[in-house]
């Protein structure tokens, strides 16, 4: 029995497809990032492209196991630090206490309306708040954690087209890459390949030091 729900979807992702077709690369590729700047032995840590399968868009949001492990990162600094000092002092100070900016507008120049706020400063506490929570962060990415990220995926529908959630070993720096993740992609969708075939283990705490020393150096 079909799914009215996701029969709707694959629909839309049609008409949609029809009616406001991708500007494709050569190969066949929805680019939206320039590798212009990039350099050959930079790490890379996420990236998206597009392409079509079987008359339906595919998008692929890509994350390297070293941006999971530093977002992991980011995750327990926070943690560890509201443990210790509790919760941020005047956590709401970005619109507490702003001042509006208005805009002169008609003739007589008596007239103005709100066209955005500035915020005032950061107190000395909550300076010394986040200054603390970098420290400690900062702590964290050399030591490294205790974390295994294995490769992934999942894909689901949406309006206008399929989203495939990726984590992956590789490298993207130029428009080769990409192609290569992008098959990839096309492959597990497939079933001609899966992640454990390709990349077999996780990515550790060695890796991810190893890393650093990279970025450092």
């Amino acid at each position: 029995m079909k799914n009215p729900h996701l029969e709707h979807l694959a629909r839309r992702m049609r008409e949609d497809h029809r009616h406001h077709p991708w500007s494709l690369s050569a190969g066949g590729l929805w680019i939206t990032h320039s590798y212009e700047h990039s350099h050959p032995d930079e790490l890379s840590h996420w990236d998206d492209v597009g392409f079509i399968l079987n008359g339906r868009r595919f998008m692929v949001w890509w994350r390297h196991p070293r941006d999971v492990y530093r977002s992991a990162i980011k995750d327990l600094a926070w943690q560890q630090h509201e443990a210790e000092h509790g919760d941020s002092p005047d956590r709401d100070w970005l619109f507490d206490g702003a001042t509006t900016i208005y805009k002169i507008v008609g003739k007589s120049r008596k007239r103005k309306k709100p066209v955005g706020s500035q915020s005032r400063s950061p107190s000395s506490e909550q300076e010394r708040y986040y200054a603390l929570l970098s420290e400690r962060e900062a702590a964290l990415r050399q030591q490294g954690i205790d974390l295994e990220v294995r490769p992934s995926w999942t894909w689901r529908r949406y309006l206008r087209c399929m989203g495939i959630d990726l984590v992956a070993p590789m490298e993207v720096r130029n428009e080769q890459e990409l192609a290569q993740l992008a098959d990839l992609a096309r492959q597990l969708v497939l079933r001609k390949t899966t992640l454990a075939e390709r990349f077999p283990g996780a990515y550790s705490r060695a890796d991810w030091l190893r890393d650093v020393g990279r970025m450092q150096s």
